[in-house]
């Protein structure tokens, strides 16, 4: 029999960017803070919602069904006040006002910052790292990474079919704000060219021509680029390539589709157990904690720490993804 919680009332809320598998850890911190003796409120519109008092009460049924579909059931909003000293003193007081003791907040390093102040504020808050850009540095998996490089995958492999049959060059542009963490799979998976990061990239385009052109004299009919959108331009880069190799190019922006779509196992799965670690914490009083998937466990982390750790693109990833692309 489960231990009785040190709180009563937990929250639940996504901020941020939306991300494919929000909705089964909603699920999972609704239903793991019921079996461990909690009220569970939701909490519409993130941290804009909570300033704004948008509550609704939820019980096991209130999230049936939701654990396969994309987006967030809360929706979701950026809330500038929240960055302010009295939008964090504001928000505590909301709590304290609705009786919430503990909150789950579910987004990214953003979202993450305004939990800390909350802490601080003396609301139990815990953080769960759900972003498509895998650039959270305490965690290996950020829920939604992997329907977004599946939605990005697809879509490049039709945009290749067509940029095949006009012997064209396309350069292909991917979320992932300022991290180049889609880019780099999907260049590996698509079999791209060449795979442009924020990390690494050193804004030599004639390096790119040259590369385009060397390839055509090896028999190469097209030619992938993957953009990651911390460099973007790719409309612009694309004339610029077309005029000094004479090869047609195109450029397509994938842009939200890689938010959307019902998640995969992997998301699902993640978002579950990282959703039922957060209710464990709040139900055992602990705060100020960050949840993430290090070295093949879930663990917890002080979001102060994790906000001040660094993350860097797998050197060996790299390195493979120039080797295949000759």
């Amino acid at each position: 029999m489960a231990a009785e919680p040190k709180i009563k009332t937990i929250g639940v809320l996504t901020s941020g960017g939306d991300a494919p598998g929000m909705n089964a850890a909603i699920r999972a911190v609704v239903r793991e803070g019921i079996n461990r003796g909690m009220k569970v409120k939701g909490i519409y519109q993130g941290y804009k919602g909570l300033l704004n008092e948008e509550f609704v009460d939820m019980d096991a049924r209130s999230v049936s069904d939701t654990i396969s579909r994309g987006g967030t059931i809360l929706y979701t909003a950026r809330c500038a006040q929240m960055r302010t000293p009295d939008g964090q003193k504001a928000a505590a007081d909301v709590c304290r006002r609705h009786g919430i003791e503990g909150l789950v907040v579910i987004g990214g390093d953003g979202s993450f910052a305004g939990a800390e102040k909350l802490s601080e504020q003396g609301i139990n808050t815990v953080g769960v790292p759900g972003t498509i850009d895998l650039d959270i540095a305490c965690t290996d998996y950020t829920i939604g990474f992997d329907t977004a490089i599946n939605t990005a995958m697809e879509a490049i492999d039709k945009v290749r079919d067509t940029s095949t049959s006009h012997e064209r060059c396309s350069i292909i542009e991917v979320m992932g704000r300022n991290a180049g963490y889609i880019a780099l799979w999907c260049g590996i998976a698509n079999g791209s060219e060449d795979i442009l990061l924020p990390e690494t990239y050193d804004y030599d385009e004639q390096k790119l021509i040259n590369n385009i052109i060397d390839c055509r004299k090896r028999g190469k009919r097209h030619h992938i680029i993957i953009n990651a959108e911390g460099i973007g331009h790719s409309s612009s880069m694309a004339r610029r390539i077309e005029a000094a190799t004479g090869v047609e190019t195109r450029a397509t922006i994938l842009g939200h589709m890689q938010r959307g779509g019902s998640p995969t196992c992997r998301d699902r799965v993640f978002g579950s157990m990282m959703g039922a670690y957060a209710a464990d914490l709040l139900a055992d009083g602990k705060t100020n904690r960050v949840v993430g998937f290090y070295h093949g466990e879930y663990v917890d982390f002080d979001i102060s720490e994790a906000l001040a750790m660094q993350k860097h693109l797998p050197e060996d990833m790299v390195r493979v993804s120039k080797a295949l692309s000759i």
